[in-house]
């Protein structure tokens, strides 16, 4: 007979945290189940019931980890720049973080889930928008991006870099080097919109 898998665990929280994402890289955020988490974390499948209601809510907890760990990559990108810079520099921060931590980024993003049912998960993700947003009404404030809705701008924003780090990570560029994606990445945010303020009116 297997020795019987542990119920209690040094760290247990944690040790499903790291297995689900060692699960997603392998399987995708939707490929695997709560009692093969247990037994990559090497406990009986029912100690994850500690911490995890069942599989999503685990997803859920890595998702609300990697939306913290993008918040602060955002947060640290240049603070003593001009706003603009700054704005550029948190969407490098942004792609960066997808190919460095692309299994949180997965959970984050290609798991639906009912906000109302993970509201900490939730509370992450608005607390990483308003990170943007903020630094967009910086830009504003200091004239460097047009007036108007910030949260349109933002949205913009989001969807520049959100795009680039979805195709970087599916394989669909041309650059495989990370350092190439990125100087990708720099060339779209210093040309593309909602960067430059659009032109003033003609003179004659």
């Amino acid at each position: 007979m297997p020795p019987a898998r542990p119920y209690h665990h040094g760290n247990l929280k944690q040790a499903l945290l790291d297995a689900a994402v060692q699960l997603i890289a392998e399987t995708g955020p939707r490929g695997f189940t709560l009692r093969e988490a247990a037994r990559r974390a090497g406990v009986s499948h029912n100690a994850p019931y500690r911490h995890f209601r069942d599989r999503d809510d685990l997803l859920a907890a890595v998702a609300t980890d990697g939306f913290d760990r993008l918040t602060r990559a955002m947060a640290r990108a240049g603070p003593r720049t001009s706003p603009l810079n700054r704005l550029r520099r948190s969407g490098l921060a942004y792609v960066d973080f997808a190919l460095r931590w692309p299994q949180h980024f997965a959970a984050m993003f290609d798991a639906p889930r009912d906000q109302a049912a993970y509201p900490e998960c939730a509370a992450a993700a608005q607390r990483c928008f308003q990170t943007l947003l903020g630094f967009v009404r910086d830009c504003q404030a200091a004239n460097q991006l047009p007036d108007g809705d910030p949260d349109h701008l933002a949205y913009q924003a989001w969807s520049l870099v959100h795009g680039i780090a979805k195709l970087a990570n599916a394989g669909q560029l041309p650059w495989r080097s990370k350092a190439a994606v990125l100087r990708f990445v720099g060339q779209a945010l210093s040309r593309g919109a909602p960067w430059a303020k659009p032109p003033g009116p003609a003179s004659c």
